[in-house]
Parts: C-alpha cells; sequence; structure tokens
C-alpha cells in the first residue's frame, strides 16, 4: 500500500516534508484564529487540544498508510506556512484519495494552498496513485472552492461528512 506523501518533492516556493512533532508550536496559530476553522463543526474549541487531534490523526495516518499531510516549508526561509496532503478518505461508503490542504492565516491568499494541491495532484496522476481525486470542502467555505476549481476540480457531488454539510470537488486524470 502506497504512503501518499509527498516527502521530498519540492514546488515552485514550497518544500514537502514529513510533519514532526517539532512543527505542533509552529502550527498552533492555525487553531488560534477562528476563520481558520469556522466552517467545521465539531473541532474542540481548545486550540492546543484541536492542534494535538489533528497532529494524532497525521501520525495515525502515516502508521497506517492512509496518505498524510505534508509540512509545507518555504524554500526561501524553511519557515512552515500550512499542510498539505494526500488522504485516504471514505465518502458516502466509496474510498476516495482527497487533496487536502490548511495554510497558517500569517500566509492566506498568497497562492500556497493552491500551488500545494497543484503539486499533490501531479504527484498522485504521475504515480498512478488514483485516476481521480477529490477535495471535501464545506459548503460554506468559498476559499478553499476557489483552490479547488483554479486546480482543475469541479463539483461532483453536496453530502454530510462528520456531520458537516459538504461539497465534493472531483478532477479525474487526463488520458
Amino acid at each position: 500500500m502506497e504512503n501518499y506523501l509527498l516527502e521530498g518533492y519540492e514546488s515552485e516556493n514550497l518544500v514537502y516534508i514529513r510533519v514532526t512533532p517539532e512543527h505542533f508550536e509552529q502550527w498552533l496559530p492555525f487553531y488560534h484564529n477562528p476563520k481558520s476553522t469556522e466552517f467545521w463543526e465539531g473541532l474542540p474549541t481548545d486550540p492546543i487540544i484541536a492542534c494535538q487531534q489533528q497532529f494524532g490523526r497525521i501520525f495515525e495516518r502515516y502508521q497506517e498508510k492512509s496518505g498524510g499531510m505534508n509540512a509545507l516549508l518555504l524554500k526561501d526561509s524553511n519557515t512552515l506556512i500550512g499542510l498539505c496532503g494526500l488522504l485516504v478518505q471514505t465518502v458516502d461508503s466509496i474510498p476516495e484519495l482527497e487533496i487536502g490542504y490548511s495554510i497558517l492565516p500569517d500566509y492566506w491568499r498568497r497562492g500556497f494552498a493552491f500551488e500545494a494541491a497543484q503539486k499533490c495532484k501531479q504527484v498522485a496522476f504521475e504515480n498512478q496513485w488514483a485516476t481521480s481525486l477529490i477535495s471535501i470542502i464545506h459548503i460554506d467555505n468559498l476559499p478553499s472552492r476557489k483552490v479547488a476549481l483554479k486546480n482543475g476540480m469541479v463539483l461532483d457531488k453536496t453530502t454530510t461528512y462528520k456531520d458537516n454539510p459538504v461539497d465534493i470537488y472531483r478532477v479525474s486524470k487526463e488520458v
């Protein structure tokens, strides 16, 4: 089974590495900004607990080889600016490979989410890990929707995922 990690890859501005416990304090500001999680119901309100849960799930995915988030570092400064990766998800009882992305608020609106999502798509298709990829996006999350559309995805369906109303965006590998 593939681990679906982009470890060792680079794109124009970003280096993709495995998330480590040392990234926790650098990622914590994500949860201190209420806009980061405003669309997702059911997350802990305490930033430390929310971050601990996310990191726990990242390391669990690494263990079970069900994909995982990569730490996104700026090439020029080695600064952590986000997380992005290919994640094995089950949506409506169907296993899918999802492109997931989150960027620290200080780095929003600079194109990094798109750059990372595009790299995930490229690597997944080059390695033939899937013939189509999805992004699970809360129906009210316009910024993430814009990233998905720019990445060549189209709205596939609307459903419920982890008790949240979501749109499933999909892109298929060009033959």
